[in-house]
């Protein structure tokens, strides 16, 4: 496999396009230090019990993914790079630079991955990716940037620390690499092949129906004298 490698980690069962984790967040908080106490739609994670204010709020920072991962290739460690892995317009325009972690995981409930207080959140590893509507989704964890050899065996010790038991969730560990048109994805192929087939099968369906059963003619007797009138053809209109 030829550099970068990139390890994604998998989630199935996991419903992250629910209408109100998607809403529990709040983008004017990311965005400036000014806007630290817009907690509108971060219920129930908007506030500790002292109602000191969280940062980042909401389900989405509160549920962050936590597992670690350590490969190693013949005894020898293998580094995963985290950094630059969201989108240069999420780094730029969503994530404010002065945005600090601020009484993070210690509301009322207590979440997955703890943030440093002293790293921005834009350098922090909250998700950025656009929600993904079907329950099993992969997300970018970091990139391995040299070769790997094939028949070499990877080590990976994983620390398993995310909780997808309660939610009879499952969790895989991805390593791909990524082509001039990108990584590999089986979606957009599959639905183009069933929105063609379902054209494809509507088109055979209205063609037996023509040929099977064709549309009757009128008579001229059974319409409306309104529409009758106006179907008779006059004598003069094909004299030359």
């Amino acid at each position: 496999m030829k550099s970068p490698i990139y390890v994604y980690y998998q989630l199935s069962n996991f419903y992250q396009n629910h209408c109100r984790y998607v809403k529990s967040r709040s983008d004017k908080q990311l965005q400036s230090k000014d806007g630290e106490g817009k907690t509108t739609n971060c219920e129930p994670e908007a506030v500790t019990g002292d109602k000191d204010i969280i940062v980042p709020c909401g389900l989405i920072a509160w549920s962050l993914f936590n597992d670690t991962y350590k490969f190693s290739v013949n005894d020898m460690p293998l580094d995963v790079n985290k950094s630059n892995i969201a989108w240069d317009s999420d780094r730029k325009h969503k994530f404010g630079s002065d945005v600090y972690p601020k009484n993070f995981q210690s509301g009322r409930l207590i979440g997955c991955a703890k943030l440093n207080s002293s790293i921005p959140v834009r350098v922090g590893s909250l998700p950025s990716d656009p929600f993904i509507a079907l329950p099993t989704f992969r997300k970018l964890y970091g990139k391995i940037e040299v070769d790997l050899e094939a028949n070499k065996t990877i080590m990976v010790i994983i620390q398993n620390n995310y909780n997808t038991y309660d939610f009879e969730g499952k969790k895989h560990l991805v390593l791909s690499i990524a082509s001039w048109i990108g990584g590999k994805n089986d979606f957009l192929g599959v639905a183009y092949l069933a929105i063609g087939g379902i054209c494809l099968s509507s088109a055979i369906a209205f063609i037996l129906v023509y040929v099977l059963v064709p549309r009757s003619l009128v008579l001229s007797n059974s319409l409306h004298p309104c529409l009758r009138a106006r179907a008779k053809v006059s004598p003069n209109r094909f004299k030359t």
